[in-house]
């Protein structure tokens, strides 16, 4: 088969990846441009660019050519109406056996020679969306390859909570089989941003995010119970009293804010319908530190769920290449 290459595009960025044939990675090469700019230049051709030019840079690095690579797997956002290929969401529940169907494979001599095989996003199954029951529905595009992924490494037969946190951060339920049974979306890494920059609050945090070193669980806390009690927009506020009147390290009040902006996200996987998670499932975040430990404390303290825990993915292999891989694997049994 020779090399193997995956791709992960996104919103704002685009992450290429070359493995050889015992899927060690060869190089891998990115770029600060995903489809955030098809939707504001009205075309993909910037996306379709740069992808072009960081497979160019992959097969440079490794010194090979075109007829050494075997197969390229695209995931994310790039399957979008605003990535390069749109391919229809798969129904939940859904597997890695569902995805590598509803993938699609197109050549676009524009990119390269090699075609492309594009896997599919995952959304809740539900009918015709309305006004009464769009609280339902929700989807993904490429949280689905690196939910994929963490199951095969945690222990099977259980029903999970996969967090997957970022500017957009997915809850992703699956059951005892192995499959997606639903998600649910919210914004909380963009409110986050938005209080951190762009308000009054900025100066009050010094217009900077925790740090893995400042990181401070009972702040975090104080925050999350005083948007619980109050509201986000209270809370947020109460930030900048705090640091007039209490509390001058900006830091603090930065670790405060945090946990304010998780407040909502709680609420809505307890009482949102998008999900029928019950206290019994395991919950498992994912993602960087300090958000991933700030989340962890937030639904232990909460108390919602009897198991939380951290993971930490194995260095080397990035979740969206080890799902894409096991897509692929089951793309080879059903042809």
């Amino acid at each position: 088969m020779g090399y193997t290459i995956t791709i992960d595009a996104g919103t704002t960025n685009t992450r290429t990846y070359l493995w050889t044939e015992s899927r060690t990675l060869a190089a891998s090469a990115g770029a600060e441009v995903g489809v955030h700019q098809t939707a504001m230049d009205g075309d993909n051709s910037k996306l379709k660019q740069t992808v072009k030019d960081c497979l160019a840079r992959l097969l440079f690095q490794e010194g090979i050519g075109w007829a050494d690579v075997g197969m390229i797997l695209a995931s994310g956002m790039i399957t979008s109406n605003v990535g390069l290929l749109e391919v229809p969401h798969v129904l939940a529940p859904a597997g890695a056996e569902e995805l590598a169907k509803g993938s699609r494979e197109m050549l676009m001599e524009e990119v390269c020679p090699v075609p492309i095989r594009f896997i599919p996003g995952v959304k809740n199954n539900l009918g015709a969306v309305t006004s009464e029951n769009f609280q339902v529905m929700d989807m993904m595009r490429g949280e689905e390859v690196e939910t994929l992924a963490m199951l095969h490494s945690l222990p099977k037969g259980r029903a999970y909570l996969l967090v997957l946190p970022g500017s957009h951060t997915k809850f992703v339920a699956t059951d005892a089989r192995g499959k997606i049974t639903g998600c649910l979306t919210t914004i909380s890494g963009e409110l986050l941003d938005c209080i951190t920059n762009h308000t009054v609050i900025a100066d009050a945090v010094g217009r900077s995010f925790v740090g893995e070193e400042s990181y401070h669980r009972e702040m975090v806390l104080r925050g999350f119970e005083t948007a619980q009690n109050t509201g986000l927009g209270r809370a947020a506020f109460s930030a900048r009293i705090l640091n007039q009147f209490v509390e001058k390290d900006k830091q603090e009040i930065a670790n405060f804010i945090l946990g304010a902006a998780l407040a909502s996200d709680v609420q809505s996987i307890r009482h949102g319908a998008a999900l029928k998670i019950t206290p019994n499932a395991h919950v498992v975040v994912s993602g960087k530190n300090p958000l991933r430990r700030a989340i962890v404390d937030v639904l232990e303290h909460d108390g919602f769920f009897a198991h939380v825990e951290e993971y930490v993915p194995a260095p080397g292999m990035p979740l969206s290449a080890i799902g894409s891989f096991l897509v692929a694997d089951k793309m080879a049994t059903i042809r």
